[in-house]
């Protein structure tokens, strides 16, 4: 308990799924978590339950994909917070239907880098010149960017993400910011609710099924955000620059 006691944490994305649990999470263990996403209703809703089992919490709405919101977001929290210890970035979307390399479309392109890529990259330079000694960037990525295992944009997307963590490790090692990514296989939250094998398209699932085990228990929201709060507390202050495939071993 009390392992980001005092901490200022942005989480984005926290309106479900594993955002969600990473606020409710790191709430718990301490922090002031600054909880944001397009959907406020959504946003309120999480943040009564935290507030409700005594954990701090600061809800704003922003739109990630958004040139000037990230920014907004990051400088109302110092204005608010006087810094930023931890940055989640969790938001995220996906294409429809796994397309694969010779069949996706250019509005998912756009759509999906907006968010994926440029969001999450917007959030961290903003971030990051609000950050001091200690301070700890954990992003979100996907299985899919580590292995290939998805649709084409989205895989680009991830493994984006994945290349950016590294780059920024790199860029603060000697302020003593870290960063670290997280990337989960299939995981039980609302954005792939109601998702069927009818949907997928069947030359990418079968190429999936040929290098993973398909059967694998998913991983819940709560497994990433154990990982999560991990990499965003001083027990892994040696950690820098890592990738951790959280999967049930499905890609091994």
């Amino acid at each position: 308990m009390n392992r980001l006691e005092n901490k200022v944490v942005v989480v984005t994305g926290a309106n479900s799924g594993v955002g969600a649990a990473i606020a409710k999470l790191f709430a718990a263990e301490g922090a002031t978590v600054v909880m944001t996403a397009r959907r406020e209703a959504a946003l309120e809703e999480v943040a009564g339950e935290i507030e409700a089992a005594g954990g701090k919490t600061f809800v704003m709405a922003t739109d990630i994909s958004k040139a000037d919101d990230p920014e907004r977001l990051m400088a109302a929290v110092e204005e608010k917070y006087g810094r930023i210890d931890v940055l989640v970035n969790n938001a995220g979307i996906l294409e429809s239907g796994l397309k694969p390399v010779d069949r996706f479309t250019d509005e998912d392109l756009d759509r999906i880098i907006e968010t994926n890529q440029k969001g999450t990259m917007r959030c961290m330079r903003a971030a990051s010149k609000r950050m001091s000694a200690g301070a700890s960037i954990v992003n979100i990525a996907s299985v899919a960017g580590e292995k290939g295992c998805g649709g084409a944009v989205y895989v680009s997307t991830k493994a984006a993400v994945i290349g950016v963590t590294k780059h920024t490790a790199l860029r603060f090692q000697a302020e003593g910011i870290r960063c670290n990514a997280i990337c989960p296989g299939t995981i039980v939250t609302p954005m792939v609710a109601g998702t069927t094998a009818a949907d997928m398209d069947a030359d990418m699932m079968g190429a999936m099924a040929t290098h993973s085990n398909l059967r694998t228990q998913p991983c819940m929201p709560e497994d990433v955000a154990n990982i999560a709060l991990f990499l965003a507390s001083d027990e892994s202050r040696a950690l820098t620059g890592q990738i951790l495939v959280s999967d049930f071993g499905a890609m091994l």
